[in-house]
This record gives structure tokens, sequence and C-alpha cells, in this order.
């Protein structure tokens, strides 16, 4: 068997205290924003996780002074920079395996006046492609090429540096909009950015840069007002609890019956994700900032007023978010009625559903972007199977699958879920999982 696979002994209830680490998607475009200054800038809560782990070494290699101050805490100082790096055969490397290093671009755009990346890997759901991210720059004036022989792009900016200006985004991205920002934040003048994202990630980097001295104005709207300055500072910041993984977890707390409390789950930031888990039928009781989940025997899905079949589908935020869809898909195969998931941003993300068919689910595969669920309701239990995690959110689905599972199931390939949640075994286990890493 692999080393990197867990071994998981299914149909065991789990009960205790989850604690949700720091959100990852924040944490890479946090992390990418020490590079606009040259003081110090310390971040708390950064998860523990792969993708954010490798982010930290990139930055080490073009010379930004990183130290641990706690488990969770870093203090970066981007003081002196080798730009040379960026053309060096490590940085290509590493780069290139990390979807994550797309976000250096814009503030080392900004600040050093070029930038080099591979083309970046990362999850093999769909096309994902970056032209956002180099529209918004070229808009900024920036002149941008692109190898096709080694799939390397190169940004530069022009001699006069970058201008502000309007910019209509041509896709509501999150890493785009985070990345253009980023440009914007240093460049002449005014931008102003129409159809930005709007996520609570794009919120948190906003308030950042804000505090480190960028004039930004818009923050939760689809509008962004940026007035250019010529130096940012340093400053002191705190990602928020992962969304993802708190949904996450209140699946896996109905998936096998368990009674979990999600401490400090920030709830003010999570949107219509409860909502959307409690349409499944899953009671979630608030208290303060936690989320109790209690046991339930069964859960069901509710339908339109019309009574016809509830759809859930994905969309830019304040929309569902797409990284949970794989979650949902997973928690309503034990739950009374029918659902329509439409997965409408990435074609490839439902391609794990053969892996639950083989469990026994009833699902059926519509095309690349929907899948109908028809609830069990427990009436048989999901069996252990072997099977391979193809990206982060999908694996983590499996992983929940096979908790609730009869008997035994090996997942191989689990540093695709490890590059999104932090230590998930050690901590499933604390409280009563059977998860054992092979």
């Amino acid at each position: 068997m692999q080393p990197d696979s867990f071994e998981v002994t299914g149909g065991r209830p789990l009960k205790g205290e989850l604690h949700p680490q720091g959100a990852k998607n924040e944490a890479l475009q946090i992390i990418s924003a020490v590079l606009l200054t040259d003081d110090p800038v310390t971040i708390s809560n950064v998860p523990d996780i792969l993708d954010v782990n490798k982010l930290i070494e990139l930055l080490g290699g073009l010379g930004v002074t990183v130290e641990r101050l706690a488990p969770d805490t870093y203090r970066f100082c981007a003081g002196t920079v080798d730009i040379n790096y960026l053309r060096s055969d490590n940085f290509m490397k590493d780069a290139g395996r990390l979807r994550g290093s797309v976000m250096l671009i814009g503030p080392l755009l900004a600040r050093f006046g070029r930038a080099t990346l591979p083309k970046p890997g990362g999850d093999k759901i769909g096309r994902r492609r970056l032209d956002t991210h180099f529209l918004g720059f070229q808009k900024l004036g920036a002149e941008f090429k692109y190898d096709d022989d080694k799939d390397i792009y190169y940004i530069e900016q022009p001699k006069n540096g970058l201008s502000g200006t309007y910019l209509h985004m041509d896709e509501i991205s999150v890493t785009g909009t985070a990345n253009v920002v980023m440009a914007a934040v240093l460049a002449k003048g005014k931008t102003t950015i129409y159809n930005a994202a709007c996520e609570p990630y794009v919120q948190q980097l906003c308030r950042m840069l804000q505090r480190m001295g960028a004039r930004i104005d818009g923050l939760g709207s689809n509008l962004l007002h940026i007035e250019g300055v010529e130096h940012l500072g340093g400053t002191e910041h705190r990602c928020l609890p992962d969304m993802i993984e708190i949904g996450s977890f209140i699946g896996l707390a109905a998936m096998t019956q368990s009674d979990i409390t999600i401490k400090d789950a920030g709830v003010e930031h999570l949107g219509i994700i409860p909502y959307t888990f409690e349409r499944l039928g899953i009671r979630i009781d608030r208290k303060g900032d936690d989320l109790h989940i209690p046991a339930q025997e069964h859960y069901e899905i509710q339908t339109f007023i019309d009574g016809s079949i509830l759809t859930i589908y994905d969309a830019p935020w304040p929309g569902f978010t797409p990284d949970l869809m794989s979650i949902i898909l997973v928690t309503a195969t034990q739950a009374r009625g029918s659902v329509l998931v439409h997965q409408k941003m990435f074609e490839s993300r439902l391609f794990f559903v053969d892996k639950l068919i083989d469990m026994g689910a009833q699902i059926i595969l519509c095309d690349p972007h929907r899948a109908t669920v028809i609830g069990l309701d427990r009436r048989y239990p999901l069996r252990g199977i072997e099977m391979t995690s193809p990206d982060i959110r999908a694996g983590q689905a499996l992983l929940i699958a096979a908790l609730s599972a009869k008997g035994k199931s090996i997942i191989h390939n689990v540093h695709q879920i490890d590059r999104g949640y932090q230590h998930i075994d050690q901590r499933l286990n604390a409280i009563g999982a059977d998860i054992r890493r092979m």
C-alpha cells in the first residue's frame, strides 16, 4: 500500500469539539501581500497545511525573512528580496506545483516592477484560466508575455510605472480580484474595479491593506475604488476561521450521526453556508460564535415551495461557495429525499461520484456539471472500498463518506487532503474517528 494513504474504519459516531483552522484561501492572499512593504507584517491563525507552507517556502527563497512566532503565527519582512530568484530552477519547480503561487504576481509587479511565473498546478477540477489576472495587469499598463514552449508567464511594468484605470472584470474571480487589488494599491492615480469578487477573503485582504496605508473604498461590494499610494507599512492580521472546513464538519456530523460543536466559527462571515446545509434537513444550533450539530438519526431534504426537487448550485459570494459542493453532494447520499447538485464553475469537480456509487450511493451524473442524488435515508449504509482522492475538496468528501461507511476504506493520494485540511486525521481521531495514516 502507498504511504500516502488513510485506512478508515467507518460507522463510528463522533462526539466533541472541533476548532476550525485559519482560512486557506485567505492565507494564500494575505501571505503574498507581505511583499508590498519592507516593514514587518505579523499574521496569525495561519493554517499548517501543505499549500500554505509551500507558499511560505517560496517567500523564503525570495529572500523574505520568515519567523515562526507560534504554531499559527508568523512574522514576515520583505526588506530584501532577490528578484532574480524568480528565474531560478528551484522557483520554477516549486511555484509550478502550487496554484496559490499566482498570488505573488500582483505584489511583485507593484513593488519590484516585474514577475515571472511557471504555469501553476493545483487541483484537476477543470479549466482554471488566468486571463482575468493578466488582463487586469495589462489594464494597469503592464506588459505581458507567455512562453508557450516553457509554459512561463512574464510580466513587467512600463517605464513610468503602473497607472490607475477603470477595469470591468470579465469574470468574478476571487484570486483575480485580489491580485489586481494588490497591484493597484501602489499604482499611480485611481483604479476602479467593477464586477469585483466580494468574498470575505477579499474583504480581509482589503482591510489588511488599509491598515498598511492603502486607500480602498467599497469593501463588501462588487465595486472597488483604489487610490494608489507611494508606500505601504507593516501591520498585524488574523485570518478568519476556514468556512470550507466548517461546512465540511457540518456534513460530517450529519453523515456519521455525530454530536459535534464547532468552536469560534466566525458565524457572521459564513453567509448562507449554514442555511444551505439546513435545507438538507440538518439541524444547526447557533450558540454565540459556536455551531452545535446534534446527532440526527434522519435528516430530510426540503423541496421548493411548489414541490419540485431542490437544486443547490454554486455562485459568487454572497452565493454558495463552489468549494463545498462536493460536501453537499456526499452529505445528501444519506438524507431522506433527492437533490440536484449543479456545479457551475468547474466541469470536472463531480467526477469523483463514481467512487461514491461504488460505495453504494444512488447518484445519477447528468453531465459534467450536474448530479442528482437520491438519498438512502440510512436504509443502506455506504460500504468501505479502496479509492483515490482526486483533489482537496473531493478528498475530504470521500473521507466523510468513509467515516460513515460500514467496514474499512483505503483512501490513497491523501496529500491532496493535507493541502487544505490541517492534521485532519489527528483532529478527528481525538473525537472518536478511526483514521490510520499509512
